[in-house]
């Protein structure tokens, strides 16, 4: 992740754009894109300083404080998707988050939904498609296959 540019470097901007020089001339003198000269000189003129704002985004989960209302739900409905499960939350309950923080939510607490097998086991399954059929029905079948 890239770092914020130093205070000195935003300071030294910021004086020179103060002293008469384009925000434009000022970037290709100290080797800045223009849009960054601009927006620091914006700042400057709006809050009177070129500080870094802090860099990152708020980590805390959306749904901690409606912990009550997720596991109800995955009580309810024990085989649901990511998908459904959030489109459900948010029909049943007003919580609009995206799939990515259900999954979050659910490794943090250590939830796991396992899905139900959608195919028989191979033991008690048929094994083949003529399995059951007698044999001029399995014969049609190769013949039409054929």
């Amino acid at each position: 992740m890239a770092a914020p540019y130093s205070q000195d470097l935003r300071e030294r901007v910021a004086s020179s754009i103060a002293s008469g020089r384009s925000a434009r001339a000022t970037a290709a003198v100290f080797s800045i894109s223009e849009s960054t000269a601009i927006r620091w000189a914006q700042r400057v003129r709006a809050e009177g300083h070129a500080k870094a704002r802090p860099m990152g985004g708020d980590r805390r989960s959306r749904l901690t404080r409606h912990r009550q209302e997720v596991l109800t739900l995955i009580a309810e409905h024990p085989d649901i998707t990511l998908a459904e499960f959030r489109s459900t939350l948010c029909e049943k309950h007003g919580i609009t988050v995206g799939t990515s923080t259900v999954c979050r939510f659910f490794a943090n607490h250590k939830i796991t939904l396992k899905k139900k097998a959608c195919t028989p086991p191979n033991s008690s399954a048929r094994m083949s498609l003529t399995d059951g059929m007698t044999s001029s029905e399995s014969s049609l079948l190769l013949i039409r296959s054929g």
